[in-house]
């Protein structure tokens, strides 16, 4: 449908005094009408699918309208968790970076495919080939040298392998077809790290104005956390300590043991400081994020009691947390 489709649709449920309406939330195709009829001012409820299904009958868009209808009526269901506009613009940047990552990974994986094609064994004597010394060794092998001594010459002075070890690893057979597979991976390889530092900057200029808008917020800080390891695919050129810290208006996430750059970020993205607020206990809120299990009581015998599925980013995020505090001793949390 276009805008023009969407308003006109709007000004009917106004003209016809309409001011609640239950969507069902199927993929991407709800967000435009939303949108239109929360700024008409109309109640809008956003329901989970499993919960609307019409057992009964042929299916029909006209008979699932009513039956959502009815059931909303009856007050049978209730509207999903949905972030505020903040939160909402962070977790498209964040998801959209997360997915720039794996395909990133991608292309690592691939160029290890074709160095190994090529008989180049750079990951048995590197532990990261795009690191410094790896990223040298690929792009001198893409543009065309095969010698080995002058491709161990690229060894970085952090690298644990000496110049005679990795040269022993990198004789090639110098197959053109591979050789040019390698090339575009690599070429895709540094294009996914572009964007990701574009989005990254995207990333940091909306926490910067969200915490700037705000006096009391921008006067906040708190320590540095030096312990605290940045991963390589953590956010670059911003102080998430910093930032995390003002955006949540004093609550330091950064100092709870197992909790990593990436776990404060995805918590940014996903509920977000008033997020928190639409929950009433802690109990609601693990539901929310399926971390707790659905007991199914009859005749005082328990005949059903699993954590149910779900992909939920901060359900995972907080499992990986949990998993690195695990591994830890001496501390409370452990």
């Amino acid at each position: 449908m276009y805008n023009e489709d969407l308003g006109a649709l709007v000004q009917h449920l106004l003209d016809n005094d309409i001011t609640h309406v239950c969507m069902e939330s199927t993929g991407t195709y709800w967000q435009s009408l939303f949108s239109f009829i929360q700024e008409a001012g109309i109640t809008a409820e956003l329901c989970n699918g499993r919960y609307t299904k019409n057992p009964n009958g042929k299916k029909t868009d006209v008979q699932d309208c009513q039956h959502i209808q009815k059931l909303y009526s009856f007050g049978m269901l209730k509207g999903s968790f949905l972030p505020d506009p903040m939160t909402e613009q962070l977790r498209t940047y964040s998801r959209h970076r997360l997915n720039l990552i794996q395909h990133e990974a991608d292309s690592v994986r691939k160029m290890q495919k074709y160095l190994r094609l090529l008989n180049v064994r750079l990951d048995v004597v590197i532990k990261d080939i795009t690191g410094l010394t790896g990223t040298a060794i690929i792009e001198a092998i893409c543009k065309g040298e095969t010698n080995p001594t002058t491709l161990a010459s690229f060894r970085n002075g952090n690298c644990k392998k000496s110049e005679e070890e990795i040269a022993k690893a990198l004789q090639t057979n110098k197959r053109p077809d591979f050789l040019f597979c390698l090339q575009q991976e690599l070429a895709l390889y540094k294009t996914y790290r572009t964007q990701i530092e574009l989005c990254d900057a995207s990333i940091t200029k909306k926490l910067d104005e969200h915490v700037d808008a705000d006096e009391q917020k921008k006067a906040l800080s708190t320590s540095a956390k030096p312990h605290k390891k940045v991963n390589k695919n953590a956010p670059k050129n911003m102080d998430l300590n910093q930032l995390a810290y003002k955006y949540f208006d004093g609550v330091d996430l950064m100092a709870i043991e197992g909790v990593s750059h990436a776990t404060v970020m995805t918590v940014m993205s996903e509920v977000g400081l008033e997020g928190f607020k639409k929950f009433e206990t802690a109990k609601q809120f693990t539901n929310w994020l399926h971390l707790c299990p659905n007991t199914k009581i009859t005749g005082g015998k328990v005949i059903h009691s699993h954590i149910p599925k779900g992909g939920n980013r901060l359900k995972i995020a907080l499992r990986n947390a949990a998993n690195s505090i695990g591994k830890f001793k001496g501390i409370a949390l452990s």
